[in-house]
């Protein structure tokens, strides 16, 4: 396994985290009426999960048809990292706005939307940190 490969499978497992924190966070907000008055919100969800189990795939090892046909393992991860980029300047907003609502929290009590932004902006800054690792590093 090359330093490269290694740098990939990093990135696959940072944005599997990633999205098993972000679509179970979705959900939460969704099974507590955020967002639940639209049917689209299904489908969003779905994507959700979709996307959890599509990116790390794709970012795992090479995949010829995908690289010969859409894009390189390596553009794919530079996409990937603008978009996380983008994620957490939205989460950011959140964070930073003047006030803040609350939902319940799994373990009782209530949680804000500041607190779980931040924590939010903590496992996407993790996974951004090594998607971008593996698509800008220097080719072996």
């Amino acid at each position: 396994m090359s330093a490269d490969d290694g740098r990939f499978r990093a990135a696959a497992r940072g944005y599997l985290v990633y999205g098993v924190v972000y679509w179970i966070g979705g959900a939460w907000l969704w099974l507590h009426d955020v967002g639940r008055g639209s049917a689209a919100s299904v489908g969003w969800i779905l994507l959700g999960a979709v996307l959890v189990v599509l990116v790390p795939y794709l970012l795992r090892r090479r995949r010829r048809a995908f690289e010969r046909y859409v894009l390189s393992r390596r553009d794919f991860a530079r996409i990937v990292a603008l978009l996380l980029a983008v994620r957490v300047l939205a989460v950011a907003r959140v964070v930073f706005r003047a006030g803040s609502a609350t939902v319940a929290a799994p373990w009782g009590g209530v949680v804000s939307y500041r607190v779980g932004g931040a924590v939010f902006i903590v496992v996407t800054l993790t996974a951004l940190a090594l998607v971008a690792r593996a698509a800008w590093a220097r080719e072996p």
